[in-house]
């Protein structure tokens, strides 16, 4: 994708400094083309600006940024964004770091998440082949990672004591691929996945347990990892 300012200046190379500052791009990391070579008058009688047209390559990354930049601006919040991209695994991650983080993560990950999946969306929109796009700030998506195989864990211990399936709260795909990850070695219990989405959730069912036919269209499967 190509993006692309025109900018006035003095002279040629003064719109050029125009364009790359409103870019904020140095010069050669961009295609120049003239458009007005300006004149200087007589006295400033009759003087025109140049023009120029200054364009280049945007990449996913550099979408995922501008999104973000323009939609934490609209929230309000004052955050430093810091991208990083690993090309063998087509992998765009960007972190924030700032004041009032709280409402950037939300409940449980849900504002994070939301804000992960539309950026997603917007910088794989014109991409042949797609990029994943992971987005964090103050490590929650590895804090969240550690609670949620800590919960599974106990709930497996549970499970195997009492003899009985367990359920887990609703979550999204993500979270309960963790959970069935995390106990997939784990001896003595098994996991599937129930219900429709948003409120889809993972059951913990012990070996030896019979287990009623799944409700909200849940198929009963041994490690259903969706």
């Amino acid at each position: 994708m190509v993006k692309t300012v025109e900018a006035k200046g003095d002279s040629i190379d003064a719109a050029i400094a125009n364009a790359l500052a409103q870019l904020q791009k140095e010069r050669d990391e961009v295609t120049v083309e003239v458009l007005e070579k300006g004149k200087s008058g007589f006295f400033g009688i009759g003087a025109q600006p140049a023009l120029v047209r200054v364009s280049y390559e945007t990449s996913p990354a550099d979408t995922a940024v501008d999104f973000l930049d323009g939609l934490l601006e609209r929230f309000g919040v004052n955050a430093r964004i810091e991208c990083s991209v690993d090309d063998i695994n087509e992998t765009i991650n960007i972190n924030l770091t700032g004041e009032n983080m709280g409402a950037v993560i939300g409940r449980r990950g849900d504002t994070l998440d939301a804000i992960q999946y539309l950026t997603s969306i917007v910088a794989n929109k014109n991409e042949e082949k797609r990029w994943h796009l992971v987005l964090d700030t103050e490590n929650y998506r590895a804090k969240r990672r550690a609670t949620l195989e800590r919960l599974a864990n106990n709930t497996a211990e549970k499970a195997i004591r009492y003899k009985r399936s367990l359920a887990l709260e609703p979550m999204n795909p993500q979270e309960r691929r963790i959970i069935h990850a995390a106990l997939q070695e784990v001896e003595g219990v098994s996991t599937h996945s129930v219900g429709t989405e948003p409120n889809r959730k993972v059951i913990v069912v012990p070996d030896g347990v019979k287990e009623s036919r799944p409700r909200e269209g849940g198929r009963r499967r041994g490690n259903n990892n969706r």
